[in-house]
């Protein structure tokens, strides 16, 4: 957990530092991870029980944000900076980085998580 620490750490003193600016054009490139296989692990564990997300048909959750263009946007949960590192390990442990979210620990592997990632990051149109 020292890791997911240093992310928040980092990634709030980003959020701090560059609050207001436009992050949208940020580079958020995942080397080694495969979108296609976030989109199968997507629909195994159940995401869009909880969430709309684009190139799910079914279900269509509600108790969770809509994913919708979620590659764009400036944060993550409204309060975490959009960026892989930090994408990935809020996808795998969400409570680590924010104890108060409604969203659990998912059953992922680093390296699922980052494929989970890469295909969130695909979401960029809104």
């Amino acid at each position: 957990m020292r890791t997911i620490g240093a992310l928040l750490l980092a990634g709030g003193l980003c959020a701090a530092a560059t609050a207001c600016a436009d992050k949208a054009n940020a580079p958020r490139a995942l080397a080694q991870a495969d979108d296609g296989q976030g989109l199968a692990l997507i629909e195994r564990h159940g995401c869009a029980a909880c969430h709309a997300i684009p190139g799910v048909r079914w279900p269509k959750g509600r108790t969770g944000g809509d994913l919708a263009g979620v590659g764009a946007r400036p944060m993550i949960a409204g309060r975490l900076p959009n960026q892989p590192a930090v994408m990935t390990a809020f996808v795998r442990d969400a409570p680590a980085l924010l104890p108060d979210t409604g969203m659990p620990p998912m059953p992922l592997t680093d390296a699922e998580a980052r494929d989970v990632a890469a295909y969130l990051y695909t979401l960029d149109d809104e």
